[in-house]
């Protein structure tokens, strides 16, 4: 439900209009909406969003911060465009990390861990049906996490959740695919049901092959798909 304020709340603070700003491209971005190598011209971002210079910059700053926007000097800021080669040695390490984890979770899983990835799992699917890709996004990555939190090593789930947040850009847009987000639910419906045996290895590779999807989306639509096998 939305709010209607009841008097004027005055312009946008400065932290305002940039957290509006880093909002809309992010999902832009990781939704594909603007495409790997899109320019981001600031002139057009201000007019877009009514906001300073300053409040783009920033935006733009932050961005090219966490790995999705490049910037150059005399040339400006662009979307990233990953090369096969990146796309290709990010998800090695990925899935390296994701099938350890799965291989290091105690099976058969607490019965709580269970009610927990099967509520997340209705989430993501409530999300779709609602058409939010953002409670999508997040809904799924809350499920993995919770997942692989289960291998009780920290280090090893935060340098999977950096991974996760360095694929972004190439595996996001795949959720606001119809059948793409079929295959990730049942993927999903498939991990929780090994989660109650205790078959560590086919866990682990149902957690490897949820992930080439996404990888092999972005490399067609960056031109590098007939190259990937």
């Amino acid at each position: 439900m939305s709010v209607v304020p009841l008097a004027p709340t005055g312009p946008p603070s400065r932290d305002g209009e940039l957290a509006g700003v880093l909002v809309a491209l992010e999902e832009d971005i990781i939704f594909g909406r603007l495409p790997p190598g899109q320019r981001l011209v600031e002139d057009g971002l201000m007019a877009r969003f009514g906001v300073t210079r300053h409040a783009v910059r920033q935006a733009l700053g932050e961005l090219e911060r966490v790995g999705i926007v490049v910037r150059g000097r005399n040339v400006g800021a662009a979307v990233r465009s990953y090369a096969r080669e990146e796309v290709l040695q990010i998800y090695q390490v990925r899935e390296f990390l994701q099938r350890q984890a799965a291989l290091m979770i105690a099976l058969p899983a607490p019965d709580a861990l269970i009610v927990r990835l099967e509520a997340l799992n209705e989430a993501f699917t409530s999300a779709a049906a609602c058409g939010d890709l953002r409670a999508v996004h997040e809904a799924n990555d809350a499920f993995h996490l919770a997942l692989f939190g289960a291998c009780g090593n920290g280090y090893l789930v935060g340098s999977i959740r950096h991974y996760m947040r360095l694929s972004l850009p190439m595996r996001a847009k795949t959720l606001a695919e119809p059948a793409a987000f079929q295959m990730s639910r049942q993927h999903h419906g498939i991990m929780i049901g090994l989660l109650r045996e205790r078959d560590n290895w086919a866990l682990a590779q149902i957690c490897t092959d949820h992930v080439q999807p996404s990888k092999r989306d972005y490399l067609e639509r960056t031109g590098d798909a007939t190259r990937s096998a």
